[in-house]
């Protein structure tokens, strides 16, 4: 199915570093205005990449911290390779943050190398989690039942988990 961008007019990536996904989506999707949530150091890198590509008009930087500050408002967020770096307690405060966030009827994206949900198969994110339980103060991988069980928490619906290219998926939510 992939994701239904036509629906959708505002998109922000939570943790954008320079802002590719949101470049990406903008010359992907010409109805979409998108930005890029990061801490303010980020600005000016973000800033420069959207100006190499032509899409000032379109796309914005957003200055904060997913740990203090409300996350900006939009249609679509997205949260790439974001939920593995935390523990239980605040990947389920960065959902809770997101689904405050969306407009009503908005869709939240995350995205990781998930690992399989009867855990036996993909052993890439099942060393990938490891390596996260070693490398953070408890950050680990996670399956995309997981995933769902912690969005519905927040309050989403109609949630479901897409792969996409290479060893990433998709799990998609709705408020």
């Amino acid at each position: 199915m992939k994701f239904p961008w036509r629906d959708y007019r505002t998109v922000i990536d939570i943790g954008a570093a320079e802002g590719c996904l949101p470049v990406e989506l903008a010359h992907a999707h010409h109805h979409l205005t998108a930005g890029g949530f990061d801490l303010s150091p980020v600005g000016p890198l973000f800033d420069t990449y959207v100006r190499k590509h032509g899409l000032c008009g379109r796309l914005r930087f957003y200055s904060g911290d997913f740990f203090r500050d409300p996350l900006p408002t939009a249609d679509v967020l997205i949260m790439g390779r974001v939920l593995h770096n935390w523990d239980l307690a605040t990947k389920k405060m960065l959902l809770a943050k997101a689904y405050d966030a969306l407009s009503s009827v908005g869709a939240l994206v995350v995205y990781e190398r998930l690992i399989d949900d009867e855990r036996r198969t993909n052993v890439d994110a099942l060393l990938a989690s490891l390596n996260m339980l070693i490398m953070t103060a408890g950050g680990f991988d996670y399956t995309g039942a997981d995933c769902i069980g912690w969005m519905r928490e927040a309050g989403f619906r109609d949630m479901r988990v897409e792969p996409l290219a290479g060893a990433q998926t998709m799990v998609v939510g709705i408020r």
